[in-house]
């Protein structure tokens, strides 16, 4: 099916370091994929409100204020709890090892750290879009 990949990019917390978030969802939509970024400062109450309201297929989270290991599982509960069960949870920021394979293990998708290429997430979402959603994008 051709459509649009639906991705919601979000800062959760109190972190205000939002650069990387808008680069990255300036790659995404310069990739053809139609982005919402809710801006700093979310709850995953908020955020997850948002995915549902605008009907997005992926999540984003950008972190870098050390509380993935809080944020993500109550994202990730959250979409559960509201039967996002078919919506990509990934993320990047500021992240050990030891914490990406833990949050692996809870059900989160792909975590990015800095100086990832944004050509790399762009494939990833297109990937994982193409296998769970079954749509089709042509790559620019």
């Amino acid at each position: 099916m051709e459509r649009k990949i639906r991705v919601l990019i979000a800062k959760a917390g109190l972190d205000g370091h939002d650069r990387g978030a808008k680069v990255v969802a300036a790659a995404l939509r310069d990739a053809g994929m139609e982005v919402i970024y809710t801006g700093l400062r979310q709850t995953p109450e908020m955020i997850v409100e948002a995915a549902i309201q605008e009907d997005v297929d992926v999540i984003g989270i950008s972190l870098l204020s050390g509380a993935h290991m809080t944020i993500f599982p109550k994202i990730s509960n959250l979409m559960k709890e509201k039967g996002l069960d078919d919506v990509l949870l990934f993320g990047g920021g500021i992240i050990p090892n030891k914490d990406i394979k833990a949050l692996k293990d809870m059900g989160v998708g792909e975590l990015f750290t800095p100086g990832t290429l944004t050509s790399d997430i762009v494939v990833y979402i297109r990937n994982w879009a193409k296998e769970h959603k079954g749509i089709e994008v042509e790559s620019k």
